[in-house]
Protein backbone atom coordinates (compact mmCIF):
# COMPACT_ATOMS: atom_id res chain seq x y z
CA UNK A 1 0.00 0.00 0.00
CA UNK A 2 2.98 2.11 0.57
CA UNK A 3 4.22 1.86 -2.82
CA UNK A 4 0.89 2.61 -4.21
CA UNK A 5 0.96 5.81 -2.57
CA UNK A 6 4.53 6.83 -3.10
CA UNK A 7 3.66 6.19 -6.96
CA UNK A 8 0.11 7.97 -6.92
CA UNK A 9 2.60 10.99 -4.83
CA UNK A 10 4.71 11.23 -7.71
CA UNK A 11 1.93 10.56 -10.54
CA UNK A 12 0.22 13.92 -8.81
CA UNK A 13 3.71 15.94 -8.60
CA UNK A 14 4.11 15.43 -12.30
CA UNK A 15 3.80 18.67 -14.43
CA UNK A 16 1.79 17.63 -16.65
CA UNK A 17 -1.56 16.33 -14.20
CA UNK A 18 -1.34 20.00 -13.37
CA UNK A 19 -1.00 21.15 -16.62
CA UNK A 20 -4.19 19.41 -17.60
CA UNK A 21 -6.30 19.95 -14.45
CA UNK A 22 -5.84 23.61 -15.30
CA UNK A 23 -6.46 23.26 -18.75
CA UNK A 24 -9.77 21.61 -17.58
CA UNK A 25 -10.69 24.06 -15.57
CA UNK A 26 -10.19 27.06 -18.36
CA UNK A 27 -11.93 24.85 -20.52
CA UNK A 28 -14.82 24.99 -18.33
CA UNK A 29 -14.85 28.25 -17.77
CA UNK A 30 -14.53 29.06 -21.59
CA UNK A 31 -17.27 26.64 -22.47
CA UNK A 32 -19.88 28.97 -19.70
CA UNK A 33 -18.48 32.30 -21.91
CA UNK A 34 -18.77 31.09 -25.41
CA UNK A 35 -22.59 28.96 -24.41
CA UNK A 36 -23.68 32.66 -23.26
CA UNK A 37 -22.26 34.02 -26.25
CA UNK A 38 -23.83 31.63 -28.16
CA UNK A 39 -27.17 31.49 -26.46
CA UNK A 40 -27.80 35.29 -25.62
CA UNK A 41 -26.12 37.13 -28.93
CA UNK A 42 -25.48 35.40 -31.77
CA UNK A 43 -28.86 32.91 -31.49
CA UNK A 44 -31.29 36.13 -30.90
CA UNK A 45 -29.47 37.34 -33.84
CA UNK A 46 -29.54 34.69 -35.71
CA UNK A 47 -33.25 34.13 -35.40
CA UNK A 48 -33.90 37.67 -36.15
CA UNK A 49 -32.93 36.97 -39.74
CA UNK A 50 -34.64 34.32 -39.79
CA UNK A 51 -37.81 36.04 -39.15
CA UNK A 52 -38.00 36.23 -35.43
CA UNK A 53 -37.68 32.65 -34.71
CA UNK A 54 -36.35 31.37 -31.22
CA UNK A 55 -33.95 28.77 -32.99
CA UNK A 56 -33.70 27.12 -29.37
CA UNK A 57 -37.37 26.59 -28.72
CA UNK A 58 -37.53 24.99 -32.18
CA UNK A 59 -39.12 21.59 -31.65
CA UNK A 60 -41.12 18.42 -33.00
CA UNK A 61 -43.57 16.46 -30.54
CA UNK A 62 -43.93 13.30 -31.92
CA UNK A 63 -47.93 12.56 -31.64
CA UNK A 64 -47.35 8.49 -30.55
CA UNK A 65 -46.81 8.05 -27.39
CA UNK A 66 -47.96 5.82 -24.57
CA UNK A 67 -47.92 8.16 -21.83
CA UNK A 68 -49.96 11.46 -21.67
CA UNK A 69 -47.49 13.82 -22.58
CA UNK A 70 -46.25 13.28 -25.70
CA UNK A 71 -42.62 13.54 -26.21
CA UNK A 72 -40.43 16.26 -27.34
CA UNK A 73 -37.13 16.55 -29.56
CA UNK A 74 -35.56 20.22 -28.76
CA UNK A 75 -34.05 20.09 -32.29
CA UNK A 76 -33.11 24.08 -31.83
CA UNK A 77 -30.69 23.04 -28.55
CA UNK A 78 -28.97 20.75 -30.73
CA UNK A 79 -28.36 23.32 -33.32
CA UNK A 80 -27.05 25.31 -30.52
CA UNK A 81 -24.76 22.93 -29.50
CA UNK A 82 -23.53 22.85 -32.68
CA UNK A 83 -22.78 26.48 -32.72
CA UNK A 84 -20.93 26.17 -29.76
CA UNK A 85 -18.97 23.47 -30.25
CA UNK A 86 -17.75 25.18 -33.84
CA UNK A 87 -16.85 28.43 -31.34
CA UNK A 88 -14.96 26.68 -29.33
CA UNK A 89 -13.06 24.02 -31.93
CA UNK A 90 -12.57 27.62 -33.92
CA UNK A 91 -11.46 29.12 -30.67
CA UNK A 92 -8.75 26.24 -29.60
CA UNK A 93 -7.50 26.38 -33.32
CA UNK A 94 -6.30 29.68 -33.08
CA UNK A 95 -5.01 29.53 -29.61
CA UNK A 96 -2.59 26.31 -30.83
CA UNK A 97 -1.71 27.98 -34.06
CA UNK A 98 -0.67 31.28 -31.79
CA UNK A 99 1.12 28.85 -29.38
CA UNK A 100 2.76 27.24 -32.47
CA UNK A 101 3.97 30.60 -33.45
CA UNK A 102 5.06 31.24 -30.33
CA UNK A 103 7.06 28.03 -29.50
CA UNK A 104 8.81 28.20 -33.00
CA UNK A 105 12.45 28.44 -31.93
CA UNK A 106 14.07 31.61 -33.79
CA UNK A 107 18.03 30.44 -34.22
CA UNK A 108 20.04 32.41 -32.00
CA UNK A 109 22.23 35.64 -33.17
CA UNK A 110 25.26 34.60 -33.60
CA UNK A 111 27.49 35.37 -30.40
CA UNK A 112 29.98 38.21 -31.05
CA UNK A 113 33.56 37.35 -31.22
CA UNK A 114 35.96 36.71 -28.82
CA UNK A 115 38.97 39.30 -28.17
CA UNK A 116 40.73 35.37 -29.13
CA UNK A 117 38.96 35.27 -31.99
CA UNK A 118 39.54 39.05 -33.31
CA UNK A 119 43.14 38.56 -33.00
CA UNK A 120 43.23 35.63 -35.08
CA UNK A 121 40.93 37.20 -37.45
CA UNK A 122 43.41 40.44 -37.79
CA UNK A 123 46.72 37.75 -37.86
CA UNK A 124 45.02 35.81 -40.70
CA UNK A 125 44.25 39.08 -42.54
CA UNK A 126 48.13 40.14 -42.19
CA UNK A 127 49.16 37.09 -43.32
CA UNK A 128 46.60 37.15 -46.01
CA UNK A 129 47.64 40.34 -47.55
CA UNK A 130 51.25 39.70 -47.10
CA UNK A 131 51.42 36.21 -49.23
CA UNK A 132 48.94 38.52 -51.75
CA UNK A 133 51.93 41.54 -51.87
CA UNK A 134 54.85 38.80 -52.42
CA UNK A 135 53.04 36.82 -54.72
CA UNK A 136 52.41 40.86 -56.66
CA UNK A 137 56.10 40.87 -56.42
CA UNK A 138 57.05 37.78 -58.05
CA UNK A 139 55.34 38.33 -61.06
CA UNK A 140 56.41 41.75 -61.30
CA UNK A 141 60.06 39.68 -61.55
Amino acid sequence: MKKFIEEFKKFIARGNVIDLAVGLIMGSAFTSIVSALVDQILMPLIGAVIGGIDLSRLHITIPWSLTDEPPVIYYGAFIQAIINFVIIALCVFLIVQAMNKLMKKTPPAPAAPTKDQELLTEIRDLLKAQNEASKKEENKK
